[in-house]
């Protein structure tokens, strides 16, 4: 009886540890689905803490450290959904991958990446990673270009999203200026952002940060700024809050808006919302291209195709916009892709966890090639690792930048980091040369020069300038090209050119031959065709194939000019003795013109003589120590017109 108590009353009190367990679960399901993420953290790890376990709440808990950006900790959760099951939807095979990515066990995250692309269908990140295994390959092949430290003006709470405005460097912080207060946000316990400059001193060190424009501020976050090179606009980031009026979506959730703010006075004032705004979607990140003539953003609008894209828009010159475009799949992955950057040498920096990288968030860039982007590229580290790493932005010609992460080391919850890029990324060359007569050298101005592609397709179009320069800028290095010259009077040529492998110049000079000749009595025939030789067999005077070709070029030049008669002369270096030379040489001349003759040149048209080595051209006469190049000078055949 007294066991039947004692068995009564545990059951009792598991049943009332259960209920409670469950209850806290509950509890913290509901700050999950309000995105207060670090309260639903607390409580499910108190509940885990003490035995419980659970498939869905460990996947709520593992969601909860991944949706803020803490990955290591999402990866042990995620790990304990796994151990548990492998039932889960394909995306979090994905997420599993990255929070491995983050811990260095890149081996296990392949294995994940495996099974996504197995269970995924048509994902194309899926797509992404079985194009290009060697990923980490590649990436490591990219890393080592900058020198990336602490930026020095950091805070133990969240700062990040930097932009240059005259001497200031500004950027979003959650920190708060003493004796003022700001609303906490639930999801991180941090206060909403508001906007914050540095100044840049003569030495070029930032100063002490301070509150940006109190205009701009508002209760809710602001972030990510950029202006235009006049200093007269802004555009920026906030939450769906203006004129003192806070708007929700159909779930009652505050996202995010694009806004842009004149200057007035010193101040940026009239504050508004871009026009492509809505309350039931998310605009953010704003950045400008070259020309100030198209904004580049991030958005989760209807259209897009995964969780953000990176989209565009024309601003027009009353300052009205068109329509957003999505910059499409070879940018944009069912994953994330946000924080674009422009810079001046046309290059889309974009932050991406849908691109193959090494965990989080990584930094990417594609060229933009009149409005097409080329190959997406991993910038490698030190700005990419295994955390978040996002906010890229560069000035091209001191060839220093910011980038923001929340790695590990860092003096807060993110941080800013400064760089020096050592050396490009994209590795591009300079493709130039001169155009000449291929007779006289003489520099050829005005001649058409087109570059194209291995597949033939035209990229680019030029003209020689008044020194017969030609030059095509950004060629890529390893590839193979064509290169076409055309000039009236001349024969077309076509030649073939592999570009190195660094950055530099490739010199590719292009002679061109006159497709009408004029010619005189002396001249020598085997100098139009650049015939240097007609070659034999060792110690033989048969005309091989390989000669027949060149030998044809003047049969055919002699039926074209009936009254031509041509002298055929055969030479030879120093080596071998005189008297052999001579005999062999004349032989070679003789059986030369009976050749012709079969082809249909008439006997009394031709003559042939050997000279052997009477008749150098160079220094090389017998006991004179010469190369095997001044020797084949002497290696000659001539085809002298001796009447016309």
């Amino acid at each position: 009886m007294k066991l039947k108590v004692i068995f009564q009353t545990l059951l009792i009190v598991a049943s009332m540890n259960a209920y409670s367990q469950k209850a806290k679960i509950k509890k913290a399901d509901k700050n999950y689905e309000n995105y207060a993420y670090i309260d639903a953290i607390k409580t499910y790890e108190r509940v885990a803490e003490k035995g419980y376990k659970d498939a869905g709440m460990f996947q709520k808990l593992g969601n909860a450290y991944y949706f803020n950006a803490e990955l290591d900790k999402a990866n042990k959760w995620y790990g304990e959904l796994f151990s548990m099951t492998q039932d889960v939807e394909p995306e979090y095979y994905y997420r599993y991958s990255q929070t491995l990515k983050s811990v260095g066990e890149y081996a296990k995250a392949n294995e994940m990446l495996e099974q996504f692309n197995a269970k995924s269908g048509n994902d194309s990140r899926a797509k992404l990673y079985e194009q290009n295994k060697d990923y980490l390959k590649v990436i490591e092949e990219n890393s080592g270009r900058y020198i990336a430290e602490n930026a020095g003006i950091n805070s133990e709470y969240s700062d990040y999203g930097t932009s240059f405005y005259g001497n200031q460097l500004v950027f979003a912080s959650s920190r708060t200026v003493k004796g003022t207060t700001k609303k906490i946000q639930k999801w991180n316990n941090q206060a909403f952002t508001s906007l914050y400059a540095s100044t840049v001193n003569g030495d070029g060190e930032l100063l002490e940060p301070e509150s940006f424009q109190s205009e701009i501020d508002s209760k809710y976050n602001e972030s990510t700024p950029v202006f235009t090179n006049d200093g007269t606009t802004m555009y920026f980031t906030r939450n769906n809050y203006n004129d003192g009026k806070k708007r929700k979506d159909n779930e009652r959730v505050t996202l995010l808006k694009l806004y842009r703010a004149k200057l007035k006075d010193g101040k940026f004032t009239n504050v508004t919302e871009l026009p492509f705004n809505s309350d039931q979607y998310s605009t953010a990140h704003p950045a400008l291209s070259t020309d100030e003539k198209t904004l580049y953003f991030a958005s989760d609008m209807p259209g897009s195709l995964g969780q953000s894209d990176l989209y565009k828009v024309t601003i027009n010159a009353d300052g009205t916009f068109g329509t957003p475009q999505n910059l499409g799949n070879k940018i944009n992955t069912e994953g994330k892709e946000t924080f674009p950057f422009v810079s001046d040498d046309n290059e889309l920096y974009f932050s991406s966890d849908g691109h193959q990288g090494l965990g989080g968030l990584d930094v990417f860039v594609s060229k933009i090639n009149a409005g097409s982007f080329e190959e997406v590229v991993n910038v490698g580290a030190p700005v990419n690792g295994p955390m978040d790493d996002f906010a890229f932005m560069i000035d091209t010609k001191t060839q220093n930048g910011f980038f923001s992460s929340n790695r590990e080391g860092g003096q807060g919850y993110d941080d800013i980091y400064k760089f020096k890029e050592l050396r490009k990324l994209i590795c591009e060359q300079l493709l130039a040369g001169i155009v000449t007569d291929a007779s006289t050298g003489e520099i050829l101005t005005d001649t058409k020069v087109t570059l194209l592609d291995e597949k033939m397709n035209k990229i680019a179009e030029t003209y020689s300038d008044a020194k017969g320069y030609y030059s095509f800028d950004i060629i890529e290095c390893k590839k193979k090209y064509y290169v076409r010259a055309e000039k009236r009077e001349y024969v077309t040529v076509e030649e073939t050119v592999v570009i190195g492998k660094e950055t530099g110049e490739t010199d590719l000079p292009i002679a061109l031959e006159k497709a009408v000749v004029p010619v005189k009595i002396g001249d020598d025939l085997a100098k139009v065709f650049k015939i240097k030789i007609i070659y034999f067999d060792l110690d033989k005077s048969n005309i091989r194939q390989d000669a027949a070709l060149d030998l044809a070029k003047i049969v055919d030049v002699m039926k074209e000019n009936p009254t031509m008669k041509v002298d055929v002369r055969s030479h030879t270096d120093s080596r071998a003795s005189f008297k052999y030379n001579e005999s062999l040489s004349d032989r070679r001349a003789r059986s030369t013109v009976a050749w012709m003759i079969e082809q249909g040149i008439e006997a009394s048209r031709l003559t042939g003589k050997g000279y052997g080595e009477s008749q150098l051209v160079n220094k090389c006469a017998d006991g004179v120590q010469c190369s095997e190049e001044e020797h084949q000078q002497n290696r000659r055949s001539e085809f002298i017109i001796t009447e016309l």
